[in-house]
């Protein structure tokens, strides 16, 4: 009973005095009265979170309004007002219409090249699904679904061709290389996202560049797809910062010379600093080796280890037990810790979440994580969000006592931090930091705290399977 109430009043001290009305988890909400009054930003800076209660756009899978910050216009936007140069570096590209701004930017005159992950870029249209994985059948099946237009059941030609964001690519003549292009077999994982355009904006996040990136899923109107954020900012210094990564992943492009670099062959990047109209912004490029005393979560480890107040963090992975260490420390100095993270990955046997719950689950071989450290004293402010079926809380961002943000691509993982390409910032603005704040309240409004049910029947079946025959 006092945990439930303990949990009640925690909700309440984060609750705004104008609130949306609280619908279904799979349920947009709906804007009553005034809504949020609107936070100020850094006037180089801006921020747009594609699941806020605060805005609303048209989704372009349903015709519907949405709340939210339309991710896909913004970008679209920034690569139609380009006149020189965008670069793009993205995990994955499935969203047609950013090919086609892409493609009318080339028109223009506009110098384009792209950066992709080998496992996302090859034609969807190329692919027999037979030859697929499960995961990768499953994406061909909704990318198939958004492909066609008229709703039928069937693809005609110009609906296959105008439905595959690469082939786009490719036919409208954008030079494109993936993680492949130095010899190898491909980095751990070339996970950034980013663009650069007229070497003086930086568009970066967490969002992948498709529908359930952005919008949600086909065939299933209820998702809102992955909860996201993208950052725009407008500094030349940055810009050049992800230029330089940008060129060494590229090497002379596609063909030629194998001299494009990727995961621990590129040039171990060092931390890097610009002033952006007087905001401190921390730069740095992974993947780093496990000596190296560049590495990201030793830059995330620090920056929790400066907290006096407060630590908000909304994670879509987060298995780095060097940081639930810095965090139990960072509670047994009073400072308060609120964890959001994402259900599917809460729960899995090597997820920090758990150990924050104080809890063990064996793996599939009834076999513990080697060097676990569960807290003795369960942290009652971790959770995750009420999500409709297929999103995914997909942030990787920290707030640290309301004036530092911590974001990227990076996730906070040992291969975010030695094996994937990625980006992490550390950002000094308390101006920032209250959006991220608001973000961080918003979900926790009605996220499940505590022990979820999904995490008490992984725990039963766990100990059906593996009774107490357990090891380390």
């Amino acid at each position: 009973m006092l945990d439930r109430l303990r949990t009640a009043i925690q909700k309440l001290a984060v609750l705004p005095l104008l609130t949306p009305v609280l619908l279904s988890c799979s349920q947009a909400g709906q804007i009553v009265g005034r809504g949020e009054h609107e936070l100020p930003l850094p006037k180089t800076i801006q921020l747009h979170f594609n699941h806020r209660d605060s805005r609303r756009y048209q989704d372009p899978r349903t015709g519907q309004w949405r709340n939210g910050d339309n991710l896909e216009e913004q970008l679209i936007g920034q690569i139609n007002a380009a006149k020189q140069e965008v670069l793009m570096a993205i995990q994955e590209l499935t969203l047609p219409q950013i090919s086609k701004a892409l493609i009318r930017a080339k028109k223009r005159g506009v110098h384009v090249r792209v950066v992709l992950e080998n496992n996302y870029s090859r034609p969807w249209t190329e692919q027999h699904p037979s030859d697929l994985s499960t995961h990768s059948r499953r994406r061909h099946q909704q990318l198939q679904l958004l492909a066609d237009s008229n709703r039928d059941g069937r693809l005609t030609a110009e609906e296959r061709l105008a439905g595959d964001a690469i082939a786009l690519l490719r036919s409208g003549g954008i030079p494109m290389v993936d993680d492949t292009e130095d010899g190898s077999r491909g980095s751990g994982l070339m996970h950034h996202k980013f663009l650069v355009v007229d070497r003086s904006l930086v568009i970066t996040g967490s969002a992948n560049f498709t529908s359930s990136g952005m919008h949600g899923d086909a065939a299933a109107p209820r998702s809102r797809g992955n909860v996201n954020h993208l950052l725009s900012i407008r500094s030349a210094e940055l810009a050049g910062l992800f230029r330089e990564e940008f060129e060494q992943m590229w090497g002379d492009g596609p063909g030629g010379r194998e001299d494009s670099r990727f995961g621990r062959n590129k040039n171990s990047s060092e931390l890097q600093a610009v002033q952006v109209s007087g905001i401190k912004i921390e730069v740095l490029f992974t993947p780093h080796s496990r000596q190296s005393p560049e590495h990201g979560l030793d830059l995330i480890a620090e920056q929790l280890t400066k907290a006096k107040k407060g630590i908000d963090m909304a994670l879509f992975v987060f298995s780095a037990q060097t940081l639930t260490d810095v965090l139990a420390e960072r509670i047994k100095t009073g400072v308060a810790v609120r964890l959001l993270a994402d259900p599917s990955f809460a729960s899995r046997s090597f997820s920090e979440v758990l150990d924050l719950l104080g809890l063990e689950l064996p793996d599939r071989f009834c076999k513990l994580e080697a060097g676990n450290q569960p807290l003795k004293t369960p942290l009652q402010t971790v959770g995750s969000p009420r999500l409709a079926r297929g999103d995914k809380l997909h942030h990787k961002f920290a707030v640290i006592d309301n004036k530092t943000v911590i974001t990227g691509s990076f996730n906070w993982s040992p291969a975010a931090a030695h094996t994937n390409d990625e980006t992490l910032l550390v950002i000094h603005s308390p101006m920032l930091a209250a959006h991220f704040t608001r973000e961080m309240n918003r979900m926790w409004r009605s996220a499940e705290l505590g022990i979820t049910p999904h995490i008490q029947r992984k725990l039963d079946r766990q100990k059906l399977r593996c009774g107490d025959g357990l090891e380390r």
